[in-house]
C-alpha cells in the first residue's frame, strides 16, 4: 500500500491501491504531479498523485522492481530490479527505450547527479555509471565494496555514497570512480550487530547532510567532519588514464 500524508496534521490524506505485494521504492517526479512506485510485483506503477488514479503500470522486468529514477527533462523513467537489469522507459507511450544488461546481481539502487547528465547504479557486484539520455555504459567504480549495496546518493560536489547490508557507508568520487572514504554506522544501544544494514540513503537540500535508515530501525543524520583537512585526511590519488570497463 502507498499512502500520501500531510506533514502539518500528520494523518494520511491519500493511499493509492494497485500493488500486488511489498512495495519497496518510491520516487515523486520533479516536474509532474505523478508518484512512481516499484514493488515485488515486477511493475512500476505511475500515479496521479491528486485523483490517486494509475495512469500507467511498467510492467517488463521478471523480479522485484527496487530503485527508481525520474529524469525531469525528459519523459523518462529508470528503474532497477532484482533480475539484474537496468530500463529505460518513455512515460508518454508507455514503453521501454532500452534494457541495460551490464550487472551480474540485483540492482537495488540508483541515483542521478545533481548537474552532471549521468546515473550510477548499486548493485553486489559494482557501482557503474551511465550517460544518459541512452545509457551508455562510462566506467565502474574503481573498487568493490563486497557486500549487498541496497542504495546509492549523489550530490552536487561529486560525492557518491552507498549503504550495504553490512552496515559499511563507502565514499567514491564521481568523476574518477575512487573510493577515497569507508565508515561503517553506529548500530543503536540494544540492538544486535546483525542490525546494522543501510536499507536507504539521500543528501539533504544542502549536499552536506546524509541521511540513512537502516534495520535498527533508526533514521540517522551524518554531517561533514568540520575539523578535517586535507593533512589530516590525505587522498593521494590519481585516476588512471584508462577508466575501467568491465
Amino acid at each position: 500500500m502507498v499512502k500520501c500524508w500531510d506533514m502539518e496534521y500528520n494523518k494520511v490524506i491519500r493511499q493509492y491501491h494497485g500493488h500486488l505485494s511489498g512495495v519497496y521504492c518510491l520516487k515523486l517526479h520533479q516536474d509532474l504531479n505523478l508518484v512512481l512506485t516499484g514493488g515485488r510485483d515486477s511493475v512500476c506503477r505511475v500515479w496521479d498523485m491528486r485523483t490517486k488514479v494509475q495512469v500507467h503500470c511498467l510492467s517488463g522486468h521478471d523480479e522485484t522492481v527496487s530503485a527508481i529514477l525520474a529524469n525531469a527533462t525528459m519523459p523518462q523513467v529508470i528503474t532497477g530490479s532484482h533480475d539484474k537489469t537496468i530500463r529505460m522507459w518513455d512515460i508518454r507511450k508507455p514503453s521501454t527505450i532500452s534494457t541495460l544488461t551490464y550487472h551480474k546481481k540485483s540492482v537495488r539502487g540508483l541515483a542521478a547527479h545533481p548537474e552532471d547528465y549521468a546515473f550510477v547504479s548499486a548493485s553486489a557486484d559494482n557501482i557503474k555509471k551511465f550517460q544518459l539520455p541512452d545509457g551508455t555504459f562510462l566506467h565502474n567504480m574503481l573498487q568493490q565494496q563486497r557486500a549487498i549495496v541496497n542504495c546509492v546518493a549523489c550530490n552536487e560536489d561529486g560525492v557518491v555514497v552507498t549503504g550495504a547490508d553490512n552496515g559499511s557507508l563507502w565514499f567514491w568520487d564521481w568523476k574518477s570512480g575512487n573510493n577515497f572514504q569507508m565508515g561503517n554506522t553506529i548500530v543503536q544501544p540494544g540492538s544486535l550487530e546483525s542490525e546494522s544494514g543501510i536499507f536507504a540513503c539521500s543528501f539533504d537540500q544542502t549536499g552536506t547532510r546524509l541521511l540513512t535508515c537502516e534495520a535498527d530501525k533508526t533514521i540517522k543524520f551524518w554531517r561533514e567532519d568540520d575539523s578535517a583537512t586535507p593533512e589530516t585526511h590525505p587522498i593521494n590519488f590519481r585516476p588512471p588514464k584508462d577508466m575501467r570497463r568491465f
